[in-house]
């Protein structure tokens, strides 16, 4: 088949399909086909050119162009290997101006395809993404994959051909497969380096794209790991294989390059710390540095907690692993500064960051306790730092405390000496608790703020009991004088001493029971011996007085004097705190009793006939009614006192042994501490009772009365001393 003449070719008919023609008459022989195919691909190219450079007419087409066609397709060769060149001529009378000018050959337009019908470019399957689109869109993973899919066809190849060299497919050189190894190599790292370049600047991302692409370099890194294992395992089930290849490169231990990664970054960033406003308003530099780095930690790892959980794997657990970087990296610092001389306030703010600050705003913050294990970090000073610094605390407190409480107590005892009395509004009070109680209770609240341990607490509530010996030697060695301003100054330091009570009931928490139990012996001592004093003087006053209960004059007089008397010193106790006023007149209740039960079995008065016992017996009612006003007026605590007297009458009132032996009975059962000496005494007093009869209520007594029956709650005849010898038959 012979190509068409230029002459039949006309300028409606597109040049490309000319060709086309032409070339099918060398489709009969392939070595045709192969040695015309450069040529006309050439020709093709020209003829796009001439379409741009020169006119088409129907005749004078014969061109060199043309003449080679027709020698290819006849001699079945090219005449070249180099396309001939072409010089267009110029059609005769078809210029202007110098100028030719060209006619573009018409070409048929096809028709219109309707959109819906154009298939063939949109239908085609999307191309992949290349690695390095892949790398600009933050597509670690899919990265990733292209390289262990060339790492997976690397060891395929090595294991196939075994040699050191190979043919790359479609390239037509030969590619070492140290150089394939090499790229590859080249382009792991370079994948790494975006990976890590995210991971590093994770802290600091806030756009919506930096946490998508963290999400990717994480699952990137899980991926590496997981390749690591399936070459570890290949090179373990390999173990002697000469051309076993395991890329040099492998394990890369990605895992343990982030955690790296993250380390720097903490120590970065904490060295980095920015100035807040919290550390701006301290005193000292060392307090300023201390609270940007904690502010520093708190705040990286609040954003981990709300930002970075969600784009992390499981298998980080990124709050703890976080949480331990910074707390290591916090402790190195604050062991580096105690390495230093620290003034007693730098120390105490150290120490405050490591034992509350530290472990309760910062672990504890309600964000972050849910999901960091606060318990696993341990204490943020190792106990060879913290050590010193809590014994070196501990010395300077104490010793502080131990100055100011002596210097109170000193102050306190000049004004005794100097004979001053103690302020008076409504009652006498001292200023001894009201300087000492702050300064405990403030070196006690900074302890326990400090080390949030109110065992550690203890060491300073010693200095409290130690004060308390010296407290109460002094007191007890003023007492012993006879200053005018004595009264007044015990009254005072009556309230002092019930403060302290208060307090140390109030910290009782704190304080270890032996403490506990020396401070409140010292207190009671002190009570114990201040009002001692006051009862000793109405004691004094008093004897008296008493020495006429149940005598003769007794009996005709009664006991009016002792009464009165009685008021008078009731009166005088309205300058004692209302409690201790209290305290002070219940005890006077209770030794009043004591004294006139004692009087009347001493048994100066003997009843023998009936009158004398209704006589006694009114007259015991009488004097039991009017001390009760009393006492009850006096708001004593002791009124339970106010049935002994009356009780007692009722024994000496009945004449009938029987009886007396009920009665008796009774009485021993309300008060379990009668004993059988104040029995014999109360029934001595009965001259009328003979001994048998004594004899047989005492032993009615004891076979009535059950060995373990439970104790009246008050005791009153065991405090009333009897000295009975008499031997009753």
């Amino acid at each position: 088949m012979l190509i068409a003449s230029p002459h039949n070719i006309t300028c409606e008919e597109p040049i490309a399909l000319h060709l086309a023609e032409g070339l099918r008459s060398f489709i009969g022989t392939l070595t045709s086909f192969q040695s015309c195919y450069p040529t006309y691909i050439s020709v093709f190219w020209k003829h796009r050119k001439l379409r741009r450079g020169r006119s088409c007419t129907t005749k004078g087409q014969t061109t060199e162009e043309v003449e080679m066609l027709k020698d290819g397709s006849e001699n079945g060769v090219a005449l070249s290997d180099t396309p001939p060149k072409v010089t267009p001529e110029t059609p005769p009378g078809n210029h202007k101006n110098g100028k030719h000018k060209i006619k573009l050959p018409k070409f048929k337009r096809g028709p219109r395809r309707a959109k819906g019908n154009i298939s063939t470019v949109n239908d085609a399957p999307p191309m992949e993404p290349s690695f390095k689109e892949n790398l600009d869109r933050h597509r670690y993973v899919e990265a990733g994959h292209q390289l262990v899919a060339r790492e997976k066809l690397l060891s395929q190849r090595a294991l196939q051909v075994g040699a050191e060299g190979e043919v790359a497919e479609g390239e037509g050189k030969e590619i070492s497969r140290d150089e394939e190894e090499d790229a590859l190599q080249e382009d792991y790292e370079f994948l790494l380096f975006r990976v890590w370049q995210v991971v590093q600047s994770s802290l600091s991302a806030t756009q919506p794209h930096e946490t998508e692409a963290l999400k990717s370099a994480l699952s990137f890194i899980l991926q590496e790991e997981e390749q690591d294992q399936r070459w570890r395992k290949e090179a373990q089930e390999g173990e002697g294989e000469k051309e076993k290849w395991v890329p040099n490169w492998r394990p890369r231990e990605c895992r343990v390059t982030h955690d790296a990664l993250l380390r720097t970054t903490v120590e970065e960033r904490m060295d980095g710390a920015e100035n807040v406003s919290a550390a701006e308003k301290l005193s000292t530099s060392l307090k300023k540095e201390v609270c940007k780095l904690g502010k520093q930690a708190q705040a990286d790892l609040l954003r981990v907690a709300r930002d970075l959980k969600s784009c992390y794997p499981n298998e980080f657990d990124v709050c703890n692993t976080y949480a331990q970087l910074y707390h290591q990296a916090f402790s190195r610092r604050l062991a580096k500064m105690a390495e230093f001389e620290l003034d007693f306030n730098d120390l105490v703010y150290l120490l405050s960051w490591a034992h509350n600050y530290y472990p309760n705003d910062v672990l504890k913050h309600k964000e972050l306790e849910p999901v960091i294990d606060g318990q696993a970090l341990g204490p943020l000073l190792p106990e060879n730092v913290s050590r010193p610094l809590e014994e070196k605390y501990f010395s300077c407190k104490e010793g502080k405390v131990r100055e100011w409480v002596s210097n109170a107590l000193r102050k306190e005892e000049d004004c005794w000496c100097k004979g001053e009395f103690p302020e008076l509004e409504q009652y006498y009070f001292s200023a001894i608790a009201i300087d000492v109680i702050p300064v405990v209770e403030g070196a006690l609240k900074e302890t326990t703020a400090i080390f949030g341990d109110v065992n550690k607490a203890q060491r300073i509530v010693c200095q409290l009991e130690v004060f308390l010996q010296s407290y109460k030697k002094s007191l007890e060695e003023f007492m012993k004088g006879k200053s005018v301003n004595t009264k007044a100054v015990i009254k005072g330091n009556l309230a002092s001493i019930e403060q302290f009570k208060e307090y140390v009931v109030k910290i009782t928490g704190i304080l270890a029971e032996e403490t506990k139990a020396r401070c409140w012996s010292l207190l009671e001592d002190m009570e114990d011996c201040s009002y001692k004093y006051f009862l000793d003087i109405i004691d004094a006053d008093l004897k008296p007085k008493y020495k006429q209960l149940w005598t003769q004059a007794w009996l005709t007089g009664g006991s009016r004097q002792l009464e009165e008397q009685l008021e008078g010193h009731i009166q005088d106790c309205g300058d004692l705190k209302p409690t201790c006023r209290q305290e002070l007149l219940s005890r006077l209740h209770l030794q009043v009793m004591q004294e006139y039960v004692k009087r009347m079995m001493k048994g100066k008065l003997k009843l023998k006939t009936k009158e004398q016992h209704e006589v006694a017996t009114s007259l015991l009612c009488e004097d039991s009614k009017r001390l009760s006003i009393i006492f009850l007026e006096a708001e004593s605590k002791e009124m339970w006192l106010q049935d002994i007297l009356p009780k007692i009458s009722e024994v000496l009132k009945l004449q009938d042994p029987g009886a007396i032996q009920l009665e008796v009975i009774t009485l021993a059962r309300d008060y379990s501490d009668l004993s059988e000496k104040h029995i014999s005494a109360l029934l001595h007093i009965k001259a009328n009772l003979s001994n048998s009869h004594i004899k047989t209520i005492k032993d009615s007594l004891t076979e009535n009365r059950s060995p373990d029956a439970t104790k009246n709650v008050h005791s009153f005849f065991s405090r009333v001393p009897i000295k009975w010898r008499a031997t009753i038959m």
